[in-house]
């Protein structure tokens, strides 16, 4: 959520910035400024009105002291009559201040001054690309079919249980899931990132600390009658682990990795994109989150960038890197990077991870602040990626090293599999 105060001082230089979302912000900062001159007109009202109250009151105090209860008794109906006002006023005040939060929540992160114009994925801008495309040969299948093939993984049986889009793996193809799980935490805690096991659901406001809500109300699963929602990543519960934190600046960075299976609506999702573990509504993922001094949060991006090249280089899987364009860029994120793994046998890049950094975006949600030496307190940064989500890097790795008659598994994952093919 952006800072008022900022808003105020920067909304002109904010509304061409995000024109690069390909909105029109003016009328929505306007509102916010509006709303929150008249929070700052009852807040005046307000305090000079417990002010007189409290004056009086001493006056009062003095007067029955002096003996002359009939002026105090007089006095004590006008402070009866300002404690009236005051309780009107804070309810006007309450009021103005959760419709001012209400328009902040409409309002997405600015983009980095580095993040590229455009409308959609196809403008997102190509970074740099890695590995060289596996060759198959004619009789090459795609993931879905291998599945198949090799009785690893079953699509309808999910579908039997609980619908499309939640897999049963199985056997070897359990096995490698559980190996990629292991070898992403073990890859993250020898990085210096602290493993977390967070919870699964979370509550309204770690929805709104981390930003899916309001923004992703309809893609998360909602449980009525306990007003929990079934997470969309370890990001919403490792983040909140800090909401409302006021930490010391010798403690930063804090830098924390987490697995959990995660949770997608995908509404409207459809055509060939879906098939197969290109899109779940249940996967698996390995997240790493760290929180920054903001003076360091840019070289933190950076360095995580570079942590998830090292996964994908020891796979040995060919990959590219994205920076996502205004029109593509998450809500809450100020630049995001995106990997993407080539799948040889569908013959397209497949999405596996997102860095991005949220500045004081999540932060100022979650009221996580820092102790600034002399200066007092700051909000911190907040940032987060995949390391990695499993799906679509199963997917590469069933396609892209097949022969006619096995999958081999790639060498760093041989010792947490227990085995070196599947056949």
């Amino acid at each position: 959520m952006l800072q008022i105060a900022a808003i105020r001082e920067h909304k002109d230089e904010f509304a061409k910035a995000l024109t690069k979302r390909n909105i029109d912000a003016i009328p929505m900062l306007e509102e916010a400024l509006l709303h929150d001159e008249n929070r700052r007109s009852l807040q005046a009202q307000l305090d000079e009105t417990l002010a007189e109250s409290n004056k009086l009151s001493k006056q009062i105090g003095e007067l029955y002291k002096s003996g002359k209860a009939n002026e105090a008794n007089a006095l004590k109906e006008t402070t009866g009559a300002l404690k009236a006002k005051s309780k009107d006023l804070s309810d006007q005040l309450n009021e103005a201040s959760s419709r001012l939060q209400d328009v902040l929540f409409t309002i997405p992160n600015i983009p980095q001054e580095s993040v590229p114009a455009g409308n959609s994925d196809e403008d997102n801008e190509v970074v740099s690309e890695h590995g060289e495309k596996p060759s198959l040969d004619d009789n090459a299948l795609p993931h879905w079919e291998l599945a198949k093939k090799y009785d690893i993984i079953d699509f309808e049986l999910g579908n039997k249980i609980t619908g499309a889009g939640f897999p049963v793996y199985k056997d070897k193809g359990a096995r490698l899931q559980r190996a990629l799980i292991n070898y992403f935490l073990d890859y993250n805690t020898r990085a210096g990132y602290k493993e977390m096991q967070v919870p699964h659901v979370v509550n309204e406001a770690s929805g709104y600390g981390t930003g899916q809500l309001p923004d992703k109300e309809g893609q998360m699963y909602h449980i009525g009658n306990e007003d929990l929602y079934l997470i969309p990543t370890a990001e919403v519960p490792i983040t909140n682990l800090y909401r409302g934190d006021l930490l010391e600046e010798k403690a930063l960075p804090i830098a924390m990795t987490g697995y959990t299976p995660c949770f997608r609506r995908e509404a409207g999702s459809y055509g060939s994109d879906v098939r197969g573990l290109n899109r779940l509504h249940q996967f698996d993922k390995v997240e790493i989150l760290r929180i920054e001094h903001p003076d360091k949060s840019d070289g933190a991006l950076d360095a995580m960038v570079v942590h998830v090249k090292g996964i994908l280089e020891e796979l040995k899987l060919p990959y590219r890197i994205l920076r996502l364009c205004g029109g593509d860029l998450g809500f809450t994120s100020t630049l995001t990077y995106d990997f993407e793994v080539y799948s040889a046998a569908q013959e397209k890049w497949l999405e596996v991870s997102s860095v991005s950094n949220f500045k004081t975006f999540q932060a100022n949600r979650l009221k996580l602040r820092y102790r600034n030496g002399d200066n007092g307190t700051e909000l911190a940064h907040t940032l987060n990626g995949s390391a990695l989500a499993l799906p679509r890097i199963l997917a590469a790795i069933l396609e892209n090293y097949q022969d006619e008659n096995s999958i081999h598994i790639p060498e760093v994952l041989k010792p947490y599999c227990g085995f070196d093919k599947i056949d």
